[in-house]
């Protein structure tokens, strides 16, 4: 049997994780981007990523996910696809996590597969707290990651990257990662 590898990487810093760290407010920084301290931890990371043979890259929707992803596999030796996968996106508790059209995305990340978005792929339901953000329950998340477990499982890619969140990775791997930070798994133990 062949060993499966998926590498965890969480986003680099947004700006929106940035504002938090000086004051623990929601600062209302919708779809946030990534800050350049972000984007310095990307390209210190990115050579590190290059020894993996990484097949495929899954990617969440939000912004500094894809500018994460674009970042650490544009140029990779093995010259990944990036596609996007909705269910890998970060539980609604925030602005950060709001989205924004796949239009839009796709008019500033082009080489980016975005096929498998619907208009309006965040958390929507329920009732909206005083910010205008329903806030997804945490059984809704866990039943979330379970499916991506399955997803991910039923892939034939033998090294997958995945660029996600720190609370959605939480709940499909049982680890906090810090921005930016790769956490190898074998396949069976995501």
């Amino acid at each position: 049997m062949t060993r499966r590898t998926v590498l965890c990487i969480r986003h680099g810093e947004s700006t929106f994780n940035a504002a938090w760290r000086v004051n623990p407010v929601d600062p209302l920084h919708f779809d946030a981007p990534l800050s350049d301290f972000g984007r310095g931890q990307v390209l210190q990371v990115r050579r590190a990523l290059a020894r993996y043979p990484v097949e495929i890259v899954l990617t969440s929707p939000l912004t500094r996910a894809l500018q994460t992803a674009q970042g650490l596999f544009d140029g990779h030796p093995n010259a990944p696809r990036i596609q996007v996968a909705p269910l890998l996106r970060e539980r609604v508790e925030n602005s950060c996590d709001i989205g924004r059209a796949p239009a839009v995305l796709a008019a500033e990340f082009p080489s980016i597969d975005l096929s498998q978005l619907d208009e309006a792929w965040w958390h929507r339901e329920g009732r909206p707290d005083a910010r205008g953000i329903c806030v997804e329950p945490v059984s809704v998340v866990q039943a979330r990651a379970a499916q991506f477990r399955d997803y991910m499982l039923a892939r034939p890619e033998r090294v997958v990257a995945l660029v996600g969140h720190g609370t959605f990775f939480f709940y499909l791997t049982g680890k906090a990662l810090a921005n930016c930070e790769v956490a190898e798994f074998p396949a069976t133990s995501v």
